[in-house]
Order: C-alpha cells, then structure tokens, then sequence
C-alpha cells in the first residue's frame, strides 16, 4: 500500500512537469513561468527519492519524520499550484492525494490534521481570490464543500483501513493456528499405529501414512499412488467407491494377497468428508487396522487377566499344598506296607510338582524390572558352573558340551537370574535331545553390540503352532508341563536388557553338523568390576 501510494505520487509529479513543460515551451501566453516547471521537476526529484530511498512505515502511525517527506511536500507543492492558479487550472482535486495517504497509512489523528490543513489552504485560496473578485462568497463556500468533503473521505478511508488492518491482522493469526494445527494433525497421523489413507473418488491416494504404507507393502515410497494399482489393493478400492455411491460409512474385513509378504487380513473403516463448496468432491478416508495386531493385543491382555487370576489362585493354594506335603510326610513314617509307601511318594512326586507350579507363578508375580539392579558378571564363568551343576543334578554330563568363547567379557545379568534361564533351557533340550555325546551344546561368544549365549540341542523341528506361541505363558505341548519355562526365560531376559530368539539351525561339532534346535540370547556387555569392590564381592560370594 505504501508503495502504491509512493509510485502514485511519482505519477502525478511526471504528469505536472510535462503537462506545465509543454504549456510554458508550446503556449507562453498562458503564463506558465519557467520556476513552476522547476517546482514540478522538484517534486517529481523528491518523490523519487522517497520511493527509492525510504522504508515503508507500519500502517496506523503517525509516520513520523516520513509525514514532511510526503503528506507536508504534496501540501506545499499542490498549495503553490493552486494559489497561482498556473495556466487557468484548477489543482484543487490533487489534494485528495495527501488525503487518502494520511487516512489509509496514517492514525486517524494525521488524516483528519491533514483534511483540517487542506481545507484551511483552500480557504485561504477562496479569500486571495475574493480579495482579488470582489469579495463573492462563492469560493468560500466551494472551498467549505470541499474541505467537507475532504474530511469526509479521510474518515471514511482510515476506518476502513483501520478494519483491513485488523482484519489481516486476525487472518494472519488464524493462518499461523491452522498452519500449526495442521502441523499437529500431521504428527498425529504419522505417529498413528493405525493406518490411515486419504483417497478421492478415482482411487488416488492423496495422503497415507507410514502404518498404511506399512500395510499396504509401500515400504519407504513416499510418492502418491493409486490404489488400482496393485490387484491385492482392489478390494480397498472397491470399498471405497461403495463409500462414494453410497454416501456412508464402509467396515470390512479385507485379506490383501501380497507376493512376497502373503496374505494380510485387515480390518477396514471408511468416512466421507464434507463436501465443502459447489463443484467439490469430498475425499474418502480409510482407516486400516492390522487384525493379527488386534489378536495379539487381545491375546496379551487375556494372558495378563489370566496371570494376575493364576497368581491370586497359587497364593491361596500354597498354603493347603504345603499342609499335604507336611501331613504326607509324617504319614509316610509310621507307613509299613510297600503298597501305602508307594501311594505316599506319589503323593509326595504331584505336591512336590505342584509346588514348583506355584513357585513359578509366584515368582513371575513377585518380580519387576530391574530386579537384577547393577549386577554384572563374568559370562563364561557363570555359563560354566551353571552347566556343570546342572549336568551333575541331570546326570547328563556326556551329552552336553560347554564351548566358552568369551574369557574376557562381562555381561549385565543377575547370577540367580542367569542360571535360572540356562536351567530351563537345558531342562527343555535334555527333553527332546537324543543320548549321543555332544547333542546338547552351550556356546558363549562375543556379539556384534553385545555378547552371545546359545543352547543348541538335536532335537526334531518343533511344530509350527507350537512355534508360533513358543513365549507365551501357560503354552506347552507337555501334559506334566506349567508351559510357564520359556515365558519365564524371556521375561527374566527383558528386565535385563538381553533378548532371546529361537531358530532351527545346523549345529554340533566340527564335521558332524546336522540341524537342531537353538536358543540364542543376545546379553548386553558391562565393565569388568574392579576387585574388592562391593560388586564383585557379591559375584565373587
């Protein structure tokens, strides 16, 4: 605004000096003296300046020292013209020039101070020329309506200046909120678990984020597409333009055959948005749920209701089982016939059983994360005394073999804890390993971030479905089993910061290696504790 009003000064400077150059060069008798082209080359000099040179000013002040530069020298040179009266032309009209500059950039103070000036130099015009007349009151009260109307069109102009102001000011605000809050919105979907696709009524996908692409096979493609694409995203297609047809909502359960990846079963909602103007469409937004997440996250929150019943159950069992095993045992002293002696024992065998259940359970109850605390200990020292009094318990010393590849390396792991894991999974190869020398092996070694313990045993391929719920609690294809061992295991795992993973894989000695079942666990690495510290007295201990 600033701008068009300095370019428009310029205009009718350039305009002034050329039309009064031509009168005082074509018609001298009109009366154009050569210092008023001066004065309109003058002006036209300083309006250039001020718009070449000077800044622009924020609307609604009072322009400051930038008021002489502009409204004061459009005063003073269309003042001059008009008291002249230069070839006969009346210069009256040029005033509403430094008028609507005063009201649309300036307060409201400078543009009625401006129209008070510009009337009074019109009065003061109106009693040269009635001095000169005759003294008519004609050009008094033109130069009255003038002014009135100067003042008129001043306070129009600043009001709705003063309302633009401050309607962009609130449009400014509103696109600073809607740009952050389209900023949220972006966020919230990107992070969404859910999959979410914005799709028009030609099956282009307008927006997806990184769920859906996840989903949907994109992989890190971050280009728009069509979901006519690919035949496995027909059915997603076809949903959406019964959403279009219909004008509702859409839910399905939709299987997606991918090549490589197989088949995936979602569960499929859409929404319409609203059609905004005229002439618009509105966009069809697919919501997409992977249902094995779903199952899973039914199947995790049915574990832990169950869990937390089995704990309260083996709490109040406990009590009455060590009651039995008691009253077994005192029995079993006064018993003399072999037959009661052997009805005793296994009494004795299914509370013994029985209370390890319970233990376990207890156990799983009673931990947290973090029990381990800062314990660190020696990796292959550990693995090795855990192997050996576990071989001598089992009596299972000829088939394992213990390969200790990490001498120097300290691991982050409970020794409790640690020892516990390697005893369900020996407990678990010694089950299904064969009699042969050397069919169960425990290895150490160190590991890319970390270091290595597996447990590998020849044992025949586990099931698939057994494989699939291999970790989770109370899952055993034993009928004497709590299935609660490898569940254990990786709990015990995670509050360590270690993970453990089950592959089929070749293994055994060097030349006679055949396929077997291993469990690996990737350990995290710790400082060696420096000797007579409290730490390594408790390991050492």
């Amino acid at each position: 605004m600033w701008r068009g009003f300095m370019t428009a000064r310029v205009m009718i400077a350039l305009v002034l000096a050329l039309v009064l150059g031509v009168l005082h060069t074509l018609a001298p008798a009109l009366g154009v003296s050569r210092w008023l082209v001066a004065l309109c080359a003058a002006y036209l000099a300083a309006a250039l300046a001020v718009r070449l040179y000077l800044r622009p000013r924020s609307p609604g002040r009072d322009f400051d020292p930038q008021w002489v530069s502009t409204i004061g020298v459009d005063l003073i040179a269309f003042a001059v013209l008009q008291f002249l009266q230069a070839a006969g032309i009346n210069f009256s009209p040029l005033f509403a020039l430094p008028v609507l500059t005063a009201s649309a950039m300036g307060s409201a103070l400078l543009a009625l101070g401006t129209a008070a000036g510009v009337t009074l130099l019109l009065l003061a015009d109106a009693w040269v020329l009635a001095l000169h007349g005759g003294g008519e009151a004609g050009p008094f009260l033109q130069a009255a309506l003038t002014g009135a109307g100067y003042f008129a069109l001043a306070f129009l102009v600043n009001q709705m200046a003063a309302r633009l102001a401050r309607e962009e000011s609130a449009a400014r605000v509103e696109r600073q909120a809607a740009r952050m809050q389209a900023q949220v919105n972006a966020l919230v979907i990107e992070a969404l678990s859910e999959g979410v696709l914005v799709v028009d009524g030609a099956g282009r996908v307008n927006t997806a984020n990184p769920a859906a692409r996840q989903l949907l096979g994109m992989g890190q493609f971050q280009g728009n597409f069509s979901l006519t694409g690919r035949p496995s995203w027909k059915p997603l297609f076809a949903l959406s333009m019964q959403s279009f047809t219909h004008g509702t909502p859409q839910s399905a359960e939709l299987a997606l055959e991918e090549p490589r990846v197989g088949t995936r079963r979602v569960q499929a909602r859409t929404r319409l948005t609203a059609q905004g103007q005229p002439g618009s469409h509105s966009l069809c937004v697919i919501f997409l749920q992977d249902l094995r997440e779903m199952e899973a996250r039914l199947r995790t929150e049915k574990l832990a209701a169950m869990g937390r019943m089995s704990a309260a159950v083996a709490h109040e069992i406990r009590n009455p089982l060590a009651a039995i095993a008691q009253a077994n045992a005192l029995m079993d002293e006064d018993l003399k016939d072999p037959a009661l002696r052997q009805l005793s024992g296994l009494v004795r065998k299914n509370a013994q059983r029985l209370a390890q259940i319970v233990d376990e359970i207890l156990d799983l109850s009673r931990a947290r994360p973090g029990s381990g605390g800062g314990a660190v200990l020696a990796l292959d020292a550990a693995v090795g005394a855990a192997c050996a009094d576990w071989s001598a318990q089992t009596r299972n010393s000829a088939r394992v073999h213990v390969e200790a590849g990490a001498p120097a390396l300290w691991v982050r792991f409970d020794g409790d804890h640690l020892r516990r894991v390697l005893v369900n999974l020996l407990d678990n190869a010694a089950r299904y390993a064969g009699q042969a020398p050397d069919s169960i092996r425990v290895v150490t070694r160190a590991a890319e971030g970390g270091a290595a313990l597996q447990v590998w045993s020849d044992g025949a391929p586990l099931e698939p479905s057994v494989e699939q719920h291999l970790f989770e609690p109370f899952f055993t294809s034993e009928s004497r089993s709590s299935g609660l061992g490898l569940f254990i295991c990786r709990e015990l795992c995670e509050r360590h910061g270690a993970q453990i993973a089950y592959q089929r894989c070749l293994g055994g000695a060097a030349g006679l290696l055949r396929e077997g079942n291993q469990f690996s666990l990737k350990l995290a690495v710790a400082q060696a504790p420096q000797a007579g510290t409290a730490g390594f007295d408790k390991i050492a201990a």
